[in-house]
């Protein structure tokens, strides 16, 4: 139906890609930590996370904006939702703060294809990549009291009336949470066409409409729904990348019979036109965050990969994430 993407790459090695500090001021290079230096700490940075609490995006930024502020390379980060739109509300907004070197804002695979879906003006490649942080697998999720306990058999159902099957997603179509069910689809015969998605703005909206039984099965990343599936209130029937997941009980797409690989990632923006001491003070403070023990600590609490790079490395890989992404939606008709 239309070719399957590699959404992720492998483990890069983070001490190749650090960029160095270009002009930056003596308070903004090496930003504390792991980065070397006694300068101060970044003071005045806000974070924003442009969906929902409680969403993957939300998980990550928080804690990365704790990290910083342990190891003393930024001081009191504010972190902040705006959601709307697939994340192309707060997409919008960085990009209209053109030259401020003090906001960040946690991304995506789910923004590359909102900008898309959404028809926004505001696109990814007019802001300013600083670093992508992350990668996890997706998984599929149902309810507690769901009659499906495995991925066979809810492929099964799914192949015999997919329409009448309601599918979750916490991304707007082209984000991670929608190309994973449509690759499952195309991969196990059902045409992605007939497919019926629902999209909620986060795993924080995600979350009421699994357990409230308004979606037959939800694909989104495992992270988001980790104390839950703890807490035996929802169930993971597969996890979607090469290997399992130590987090959850569940067996990968692959081990399943079904020839499926996906990786979600993350990452972290600036607004355009900022200074080149703005750019490396930025970098520098998360790359001093990604070289400590205590975001080593975030990353296996969570079961995320760590997938560092930087600047400019960082802006061909979403330029190439983005022309895949477009790829498949036009083939979908919504792009």
């Amino acid at each position: 139906m239309f070719n399957k993407i590699k959404l992720g790459i492998g483990m890069l090695t983070a001490g190749a890609l650090l960029l160095t500090g270009c002009g930056a001021t003596a308070n903004q290079t090496e930003a504390g930590g792991s980065a070397g230096g006694s300068a101060q700490p970044l003071t005045g940075l806000r974070f924003m996370v442009p969906n929902t609490a409680g969403s993957g995006y939300d998980t990550t930024a928080r804690a990365a904006a704790k990290v910083m502020d342990d190891i003393k390379a930024t001081s009191n980060v504010e972190v902040f939702n705006l959601a709307g739109a697939g994340g192309t509300v707060g997409l919008s907004r960085v990009v209209s703060e053109k030259g401020s070197g003090k906001l960040l804002m946690m991304m995506g695979l789910g923004v590359v294809g909102a900008q898309y879906t959404n028809k926004t003006d505001a696109k990814l490649d007019q802001t300013t990549p600083i670093a992508k942080l992350i990668e996890e697998s997706g998984a599929i999720v149902v309810a507690k009291d769901s009659p499906y306990t495995s991925i066979e058999q809810l492929v099964e159902a799914w192949k015999k009336d997919p329409k009448s099957m309601a599918v979750g997603g916490g991304s707007s179509p082209g984000g991670p949470d929608h190309l994973l069910p449509m690759q499952l689809a195309d991969t196990v015969g059902v045409d992605p066409k007939q497919v019926n998605f629902i999209s909620y703005d986060g795993g924080g909206d995600l979350l009421p409409a699994i357990l409230g039984g308004k979606v037959a099965f939800a694909a989104s990343g495992y992270g988001e729904f980790l104390d839950q599936v703890e807490a035996g209130q929802v169930r993971v029937l597969a996890t979607s990348g090469a290997a399992r997941v130590e987090a959850v009980k569940a067996p990968t797409l692959k081990e399943s019979g079904i020839d499926l690989e996906f990786t979600n990632w993350r990452g972290v923006v600036a607004p355009p036109g900022i200074s080149d001491g703005d750019k490396a003070a930025l970098v520098s403070a998360v790359t001093a965050m990604h070289d400590s023990p205590e975001w080593k600590e975030v990353l296996t609490k969570n079961g995320w990969t760590d997938a560092f790079v930087t600047g400019d490395e960082y802006a061909t890989y979403m330029a190439e994430q983005t022309k895949r992404v477009e790829d498949v939606l036009t083939t979908l008709g919504l792009a």
